[in-house]
């Protein structure tokens, strides 16, 4: 399959992107918008086969992490960073219309660049286990970790109180909560994209987001945007899993919130649905864009 690797000039660094196949007939290209902030495009290759139908796949890694990877610049971790990436990388790739496809944060930055930029070209919008305000997801995230041992509610709710979150009994708490709401262990048998070594952007994560997921103390703290998604008007798709940091709830709100959405809940799934059940969530994905080309 035909795989194209380039970068695009940025704020006077790189973004990094990967294209992988060709749209054919009336098909329109899927652009991805990873998460974290501060994650990279790694997880996404998992999607690569949605190209074998005959539709471009466009992969990039958001300034601040992987091979976009800038340090040392905590004044750039804001939306405004990243809603004029994703604006420049489409003119640079002269993406004219598309579907989008944002996970997590890059369902955020979806979210975002609807409802601030009313984008041109936008057939279709998948929403990934993401959110539609940071003080919601927060809520849900604490309520979750009352279902931990009381230990790992305690050892969680003194870093909170002290701001230590180096502390050895926190991080093993948080190690917890993530694998029972995130994702599973990397083994060898994990797909080699999860397996890869990859640059994490740990500044972007933590002056963007916070110190952790429940946490929402970064410039993105106050992210509120259950007032204006009903302002969407592109056809979307919202996807969660039922043990997904994006609780039923998150998910719930945005389906009620944006005019003719339509959700799919996968059952035993947790933040990584496109991981955990690749085939049901490749199939379902498929169907959508075929829908709105």
């Amino acid at each position: 399959m035909k795989v194209i690797e380039g970068y695009m000039p940025y704020l006077g660094y790189k973004t990094y992107y990967r294209i992988v196949g060709e749209c054919k007939g009336n098909k329109k290209p899927l652009v991805l918008l990873h998460g974290g902030p501060g994650s990279t495009h790694n997880y996404f290759e998992v999607l690569d086969k949605l190209a074998e139908e005959g539709r471009a796949i466009i992969f990039y890694d958001q300034l601040g992490c992987g091979n976009s990877y800038v340090d040392g610049h905590p004044e750039l971790w804001c939306s405004e960073t990243w809603d004029n990436e994703l604006i420049e990388l489409r003119k640079h790739l002269g993406l004219d219309e598309i579907h989008m496809l944002g996970q997590s944060w890059g369902g955020m930055l979806a979210i975002e660049y609807l409802c601030d930029y009313k984008p041109a070209g936008i057939k279709s919008v998948i929403l990934s286990s993401t959110l539609p305000s940071a003080e919601l997801w927060a809520q849900e995230q604490h309520r979750m970790i009352r279902h931990m041992s009381q230990e790992d509610q305690d050892a969680i709710a003194k870093a909170e109180k002290t701001g230590d979150f180096d502390d050895p009994a926190y991080l093993a708490a948080n190690d917890r909560f993530m694998l029972l709401h995130c994702a599973g262990e990397v083994t060898e048998d994990s797909p080699e994209c999860l397996r890869r070594p990859k640059k994490v952007g740990v500044e972007a994560y933590v002056a963007g987001w916070g110190p952790n997921e429940y946490n929402p103390t970064g410039s993105l703290g106050g992210w509120e945007y259950r007032h204006k998604i009903g302002d969407i008007k592109e056809p979307v798709l919202i996807i969660n899993g039922t043990d997904d940091l994006c609780t039923p709830l998150i998910a719930k709100t945005m389906y009620d919130l944006i005019p003719g959405s339509k959700w799919e809940l996968f059952a035993g799934c947790r933040h990584m649905c496109y991981v955990e059940e690749n085939d049901k969530y490749c199939k379902l994905i498929s169907e959508w864009m075929e829908k709105h080309d």
